[in-house]
């Protein structure tokens, strides 16, 4: 059943998936959740109005919300597998302007609160997903190097970019859009559209071209400290904007099935499994989090994953730092000069099956 947006093609009116968002959306934004006979009212208005839309419009719509530099004749996927997300174009914002501090001048970071640690020649910084997770997207330059470091709560996808591609420099900002429930971006200078799980451009004039992947580290706040003492760490430009340390996505972490999401479940495993994906022998492969937890160590052709515990879920507990323990990952490629970290994601098992439906998960069982 197609989930519905506010400003898409509507053919089915879903009422409970559309309260969540609308929950949701006032959770983002510091609302107080509005009572339920007002929430009754705009459902049955969103259905009064999606039934006098013609079917096929899509672009059209899009382009009526502000998409008028997009091109729509450049797709590698259908359009009906897009969906709103509830925010508008940047109702999520994206950070273009990062502040940081140092170390010893940090308080309030929880030690097992999740990070995403980045260091590029000796620049090494720390973005909390406790703010990451209002924002979406940080467009920031480490070590000369400019980056988008990203990360999208509903498919627990922290992936980081080079913004270079072609002698172009790219800018990040949010659509607002879904497909397979994993953010879509857009880049500000073509406007067109990026998937971020795989960091392909799947509209407009970009279309089929690939980001290049930056080796980064989803990990403790603790574990970042260890090993960069004289790293900075992302801070609020306005502490008081959201809700910052805090999730919007209570819960999310035990929910029997994925949201906004209408794609094929993956076989013999909960799709809200946690899994490590990598590329090796040239393909995305995933192993489930259960079976790295119990053996410590997985190998996977010339990667090795290792797991750690000290890690807080940034989608359970609404304070973050309170979040149940999900561990650290560790993922580096072998070779005659050791170790060196390599591309890896923490995502859910629906994820990985959506983008790569013919690759198999190795499981606990």
């Amino acid at each position: 059943m197609k989930i519905l947006g506010v400003h898409e093609h509507f053919r089915v009116c879903d009422w409970r998936p559309l309260l969540c968002k609308v929950i949701l959306i006032s959770a983002m934004h510091n609302y107080s959740p509005p009572p339920l006979r007002l929430l009754v009212a705009l459902l049955a208005l969103f259905a009064i109005l999606a039934a006098s839309l013609p079917a096929g419009a899509t672009p059209a719509l899009w382009r009526i919300e502000g998409w008028r530099k997009t091109d729509f004749n450049q797709t590698s996927v259908d359009f009906a597998e897009i969906m709103s997300g509830g925010p508008p174009k940047d109702g999520i914002p994206s950070i273009d302007k990062p502040k940081f501090v140092d170390l010893d001048k940090l308080s309030g970071l929880g030690v097992t609160e999740p990070v995403i640690g980045l260091e590029i020649n000796g620049d090494a910084r720390a973005y909390p997903l406790g703010i990451l997770i209002w924002h979406e997207i940080v467009n920031d330059v480490v070590g000369g190097t400019p980056v988008a470091v990203t990360y999208c709560p509903l498919c627990n996808s922290a992936v980081v970019f080079d913004r270079r591609l072609e002698g172009k420099l790219l800018e990040f900002g949010t659509t607002g859009k879904l497909r397979n429930s994993d953010m879509v971006m857009y880049d500000r200078q073509t406007e067109s559209w990026w998937q971020q799980f795989i960091g392909k451009a799947i509209v407009g004039e970009l279309n089929g071209k690939e980001l290049k992947g930056i080796p980064a580290r989803l990990e403790s706040f603790e574990n970042f400290k260890a090993r960069h003492p004289s790293g900075k760490v992302l801070v609020p430009n306005d502490e008081n904007m959201r809700r910052y340390g805090y999730t919007p996505y209570t819960g999310y972490d035990s929910a029997s099935r994925p949201f906004l999401y209408n794609g094929e479940m993956p076989k013999d495993i909960n799709p809200m499994a946690r899994v490590v994906v990598v590329e090796t022998d040239g393909k995305p492969q995933a192993v489930t989090l259960e079976l790295l937890r119990k053996k410590g160590e997985v190998t996977l052709g010339d990667i090795s994953l290792t797991w750690k515990k000290g890690q807080n879920s940034a989608l359970d507990s609404r304070e973050i730092s309170k979040g149940r323990d999900v561990g650290n990952v560790v993922a580096q490629r072998k070779s005659s000069g050791g170790l060196k970290d390599v591309v890896y994601d923490v995502t859910f098992a629906f994820v990985f099956h959506a983008f790569h439906p013919t690759q198999q998960i190795v499981k606990a069982n």
